[in-house]
């Protein structure tokens, strides 16, 4: 299909002949990010997000680079760099409260642009790859995110790290020695901060990686829109710049400023004032808990409280939060129906709206002691999140009657009217 609008880029300076002919970066991004992309012309500020997780994903790398040239992984030393870095380091108490802060607005951005895609069918033929993609990312964030709130040492840090490296403990045969290769021994300490701290550095690289993976995968079909429909004609697109390129312009620009709210008016609001304590590992703190974006798997981790099968609740509860992720790579294959987009399945977008209270009620549960009425509530919710993909979605596509869908992106945008190009 040919867009009339989208021509083939041609550069006028010789310089830029010169390159194009030998490294066509210009022509590259002219066709990825410029005049040359068609994109739907329907899509809402939910679709913003994306380029707002990859503007999160840079700040991360700037900040982490420059913080990396003053911390020490030390378990000595470390909590002390840390402060050092807050109080001596020019402008590092911004740097770290940036980077700290900017871990919390990555996953919010990226909780979002998730829930787009459930909304909105995008793990649906033919963008599998797109959707599985993006989960790869999310893992890789998951795991950088962890070994960072390590680094600190502070005693939620050093418990953390004891608690969650101790889950791979529960796995037979293999799981003491795995855990016992992450800490670099039998307890959180020296050996541990020099693997968490390379680790951390490498990982964003390789998330950046898949970033790039991830939108050419997406370039591939094209990106979906809020209707579902496929792109038909030439009218029901426009490039994406300047359109879209503006459109994400002003909606990063808002996303910064919701940022430097939180970096400068409530820089530790999202964190925990244990973890200001330098690491003891002779003093449990009271409550142990992860960052709060780990809260829904951490609710689903304690939910098992009892051995099934012959089999522990600690090893019950480890493989339903690694399998509470992964089962979202089997959604192209679970929802079989046809309509891509929530708009035009009624019973859909109900019980979405039942998914979205249910991962908010773990992640209030995940925040909070392990006591009653917690872990009840914990295992109810544990109990509908799965059954909501396992159960609930398979059945929805065989029996839901969906709306009819228009008959062409123009025809949603402009209800009816004849399209112009």
């Amino acid at each position: 299909m040919s867009f009339p609008w989208a021509e083939q880029y041609k550069p006028k300076h010789p310089f830029m002949r010169w390159l194009d002919d030998r490294l066509p970066l210009p022509r590259l991004a002219y066709n990825s990010v410029g005049g040359g992309y068609p994109v739907p012309r329907n899509l809402n500020y939910m679709w913003n997000f994306g380029v707002l997780a990859g503007l999160a994903l840079v700040i991360q790398i700037v900040t982490g680079i420059v913080l990396a040239m003053h911390y020490e992984s030390s378990a000595v030393t470390a909590f002390a760099s840390t402060q050092h870095i807050d109080r001596d380091v020019n402008q590092g108490w911004f740097l770290r409260d940036l980077h700290a802060n900017g871990a919390s607005f990555f996953f919010i951005v990226t909780y979002l642009h998730i829930f787009r895609g459930l909304y909105y069918g995008s793990y649906k033929p033919p963008r599998e790859m797109v959707w599985m993609l993006g989960l790869v990312i999310f893992l890789l964030m998951m795991a950088t995110a962890f070994m960072g709130y390590v680094l600190p040492w502070g005693q939620m840090s050093f418990w953390a790290a004891k608690v969650i490296t101790g889950l791979f403990g529960a796995i037979p045969l293999v799981g003491e020695p795995i855990q016992h290769w992450l800490l670099g021994g039998y307890a959180p300490d020296q050996p541990t901060l020099t693997r968490f701290f390379s680790l951390h550095y490498l990982l964003p690289f390789v998330i950046a990686g898949v970033v790039i993976l991830h939108i050419w995968a997406l370039h591939i079909p094209g990106s979906g829109n809020p209707t579902g429909v496929d792109v038909k004609t030439p009218q029901d697109t426009v490039p994406f710049h300047p359109y879209y390129t503006a459109k994400d312009g002003w909606f990063a620009l808002l996303g910064l400023m919701l940022l430097a709210l939180l970096v400068f008016f409530l820089p530790d609001y999202l964190g925990h004032p244990v973890n200001y304590v330098p690491a003891n590992p002779l003093s449990t703190p009271s409550h142990i808990v992860p960052e709060w974006y780990f809260w829904p798997y951490y609710a689903i981790l304690r939910a098992f409280t009892w051995n099934f099968l012959w089999i522990p609740a600690k090893l019950w509860g480890v493989m339903a939060m690694f399998a509470s992720i992964l089962l979202l790579f089997l959604l192209p294959w679970l929802d079989k129906s046809p309509v891509r987009s929530g708009r035009y399945r009624p019973m859909f977008r109900i019980f979405f709206v039942f998914l979205i209270l249910d991962v908010l009620v773990l992640g209030y549960c995940g925040g909070m002691p392990a006591e009653e009425p917690y872990v009840m509530i914990s295992q109810v919710a544990t109990a509908y999140y799965f059954a909501h993909f396992l159960i609930i979605l398979p059945i929805l596509s065989m029996v839901e009657r969906t709306l009819p869908l228009p008959n062409s992106i123009s025809e949603s945008v402009l209800d009816g009217a004849p399209a112009h190009a």
